[in-house]
């Protein structure tokens, strides 16, 4: 099972075992992402994404790798580094992973709560229009990130989203 996951430049030529994921498509772009994995035994390998790399994480609880590219957003098998599924050119900025093994993306504008794959997700409603969300850090259950307010551009906002509630606050502005 993969245990660690980490966006790296790209490896000299077989120094990991290498796992290459691509998709044809005539929208591809020619930037590729790398991301070391390490499984419970500490195999370390690599993974070769298309796109240009945002982010990667892993849901322990449910057995879920997501690589976040450019390009694409991955899912991953756990358990294997199968591919499950993939969806392309997505919108999405900003990948993370709640301590309850929740994902939780997010585009500029709107926050989703990924629920059993990435084909199933629910939106997760905020109190104002967000623009420029930008994920920061987890303080126990609650995700702390930054926004403007939407045509208020004025408005730097910092805020957070509780995964147990599942609620959006405003913590200043």
């Amino acid at each position: 099972m993969i245990i660690e996951a980490e966006i790296i430049s790209q490896p000299y030529s077989g120094e990991y075992t290498e796992r290459i994921y691509d998709n044809e498509s005539p929208w591809n772009s020619q930037s590729w992402t790398f991301i070391m994995f390490t499984n419970d035994n500490y195999l370390e390998w690599c993974g070769q994404f298309r796109g240009f790399p945002r982010q990667v994480a892993i849901s322990k609880p449910n057995k879920i790798v997501l690589v976040l590219t450019s390009d694409y957003l991955y899912q991953l098998d756990a358990e294997t580094g199968n591919l499950k599924y993939l969806e392309d050119q997505p919108q999405y900025h900003n990948l993370t992973v709640a301590p309850n093994g929740d994902f939780i993306i997010a585009d500029y504008y709107n926050f989703e709560k990924v629920i059993t794959t990435i084909k199933e997700k629910e939106q997760i409603e905020s109190p104002i229009q967000m623009d420029l969300i930008k994920f920061k850090k987890w303080n126990n259950s609650k995700l702390e990130f930054t926004c403007d307010e939407f045509l208020k551009w004025d408005r730097h906002l910092t805020m957070t989203y509780d995964s147990e509630t599942k609620k959006i606050e405003i913590v200043n502005g």
